[in-house]
């Protein structure tokens, strides 16, 4: 039976019922945000062993210490307390999630990042690169036994602004077709030619009752209106 092929888009459904697409992080950019978070901690470590270093026996415990820390709860406290987003993560505009979408906790995160050993088996994270090049969804090993995934972070679309008018109450009620008719008028402004916005406008001037000749102006008033104080 052929392997599922490569793809860019997971789908889940909420408890809700609401399909959430997520975008999986392939292997490239998932390679750059660990060799930034690897720059991180070796900045962090270096910073921190040179006091250490003069502090003699007693120093170079507290150092070992460090490194057990830095190595192993690095990724874990940034994933778990920053939203699923190592340093690195966060540059690349990706963040770890588990398999139904919700935010990852302790003890998924302990398990991906602990099983990342086996992940750099037999060298330079070969098996690891070997498992997201095969996986539909481009998991590792680790986030295959932790039930993670590795996906970009949606940024939130920017709602079109409304030209600036007066609000505009008409004298008849609107149903909501004719509501988001007017609400689309508005917000595509911008992207239109001056014809074409004088063109709708003189679409939607009869049936809502306006002047032709001031169409634009006051279904941008009766936009306003209608999205209340912003």
């Amino acid at each position: 039976m052929p392997s599922a092929p490569l793809d860019t888009r997971y789908q889940i459904e909420t408890p809700e019922g609401i399909d959430l697409p997520l975008r999986p992080a392939g292997l490239l950019p998932r390679a750059r945000a660990f060799a930034f978070d690897l720059g991180v901690r070796g900045l962090l470590m270096g910073i921190l062993l040179v006091p250490l270093a003069l502090l003699g026996n007693i120093g170079i415990g507290l150092g070992s210490l460090l490194l057990f820390l830095v190595s192993w709860w690095y990724m874990v406290l940034f994933e778990v307390l920053n939203q699923g987003c190592s340093p690195g993560k966060q540059v690349m505009g990706m963040r770890v999630v588990q398999d139904d979408g919700t935010p990852i906790g302790w003890s998924a995160s302990l398990i991906r990042n602990l099983l990342r050993f086996v992940d750099m088996l037999p060298f330079g994270y070969f098996l690891g690169a070997i498992s997201c090049l095969q996986h539909p969804n481009f998991k590792r090993l680790g986030d295959l036994a932790a039930g993670t995934l590795v996906v970009y972070r949606e940024l939130p679309l920017a709602r079109p602004k409304v030209p600036q008018a007066p609000a505009l109450r008409l004298p008849f009620a609107l149903d909501l077709s004719e509501q988001r008719a007017i609400l689309n008028f508005a917000e595509r402004q911008g992207e239109l030619s001056a014809e074409r916005v004088q063109e709708l406008a003189s679409i939607l001037a009869t049936p809502l009752q306006v002047s032709p000749a001031r169409a634009v102006e006051q279904l941008n008033g009766v936009a306003r209106g209608l999205l209340g104080p912003t």
